[in-house]
């Protein structure tokens, strides 16, 4: 039955115009009464609108916050970390794209690397955001690796808003400037250093033949398991080898080498990086992971004889030379057969006959080790092959 102007008047009143919880629960009693009666009619000039609306933008204000909660967690990267976890203690090393810190993450000890790419002034903003782009993906595969001769990765972050950076490095005195456009990985620390500062501190007594097939059986290993996982290394060096302490090796920075090697600056001559460049990367011509086989080789010469390959060249000798005089380091006549072989095989100039890295593994660890074969010291009688020549 319909009811006339009077009723759909005092109908109208009984909704309220007022905004407090109490006329709220009023309005939307009345609403829905008569939303459930579709006999009754109201008039439109007695329905304050503006409180709905007021209210409508409160309710829709919610849902938007929640479901921007909600879409926040779902778009954050499985290897992002919490970075309320991190405590940052004190600068270790200053790299070329930013500075590594030791610290700790959640009650264990880590290396952070806070990158800082485009705040040196050069790079463009498209370059800056090409190379996170490139570290974003890079990242989501180290997270997934898992071998006792790779760097365990702990995680990332994109943003540096929540990082606690002492503002000065109480180590150095030095200043500590946070990008505000940094990235940072963390991952596990390794208290031996690098391999390369382990084999200059053993430069003049050498190492002893079943240390060196041990080490270079462990970065054999974890090259192998890279390229078994379709990862090129690319900057295979021994700087980028770090030893725990029980002097396992651990392959480090290889995520954010292939990263680095995309910068648009040539920063090689800074790295050290060239001496250990395959011919073909040195040419410019492509390349597969056989690159990391040929830097294996130098690394496992320099292993061997505790010294630097090409140490009296410059970098641009050494490029023209391994390209066009096929230039490689001198074998010690006290190198044993078997490993000086493995060496010649990995640094072929052809890639495709130097062996995959899981061969590698097999011809070491057919070396045999029990008696002797590693670099004499100075000072004996019976003294090895000296260095009093490089080069081609």
């Amino acid at each position: 039955m319909a009811t006339n102007n009077s009723d759909g008047a005092k109908a109208v009143e009984k909704t309220g115009t007022g905004t407090n919880p109490a006329e709220e629960k009023v309005l939307e009693s009345s609403v829905g009464s008569l939303g459930n009666n579709k006999d009754v009619f109201t008039r439109a000039d007695k329905i304050d609108f503006k409180s709905w609306d007021l209210q409508l933008d409160k309710h829709l204000s919610r849902a938007w916050s929640r479901d921007r909660e909600v879409s926040t967690v779902a778009n954050k990267e499985v290897w992002e970390i919490d970075l309320a976890k991190l405590d940052i203690r004190h600068v270790l090393a200053h790299g070329t794209y930013g500075t590594v810190y030791r610290g700790v993450y959640d009650n264990q000890d880590v290396a952070v690397k806070v990158l800082d790419w485009g705040e040196d002034g050069i790079a463009t903003a498209a370059d800056a955001a090409s190379l996170r782009a490139s570290f974003k993906q890079e990242v989501a595969v180290w997270h997934k690796l898992d071998h006792p001769n790779v760097t365990k990765f702990i995680g990332a972050s994109m943003g540096t808003s929540n990082l606690k950076i002492p503002s000065k490095d109480s180590t150095s005195g030095i200043n500590n400037s946070l990008p505000s456009r940094a990235c940072c990985v963390v991952v596990e620390y390794l208290p031996g250093g690098t391999l390369k500062n382990f084999l200059i501190r053993n430069s003049r007594k050498k190492l002893a033949f079943k240390v060196v097939i041990q080490l270079a059986l462990d970065l054999s290993r974890g090259l192998s398991y890279l390229h078994s996982k379709k990862i090129v290394h690319r900057d295979v060096k021994t700087e980028n080898m770090l030893l725990d302490a029980r002097r396992n090796l651990k392959i480090a920075d290889f995520g954010v080498a292939r990263v680095e090697a995309q910068n648009p600056r040539d920063m090689t001559g800074e790295t050290g990086t060239l001496g250990y460049m395959a011919p073909e990367v040195l040419d410019g011509k492509p390349y597969n992971r056989k690159c990391d086989v040929y830097s294996f080789g130098i690394c496992l010469w320099e292993t061997y004889c505790c010294d630097m390959p090409y140490a009296d060249l410059s970098f641009a000798e050494v490029s023209s030379a391994v390209v066009r005089q096929n230039l490689r380091p001198e074998i010690p006549r006290c190198c044993p057969a078997p490993l000086a072989s493995i060496m010649r095989k990995c640094w072929d100039g052809h890639p495709d006959r130097r062996p995959e890295m899981d061969e590698v593994v097999r011809l070491l660890e057919a070396v045999d080790t029990s008696k002797g074969g590693g670099m004499i010291p100075d000072g004996q009688s019976t003294g090895c092959f000296c260095f009093a020549r490089r080069g081609p």
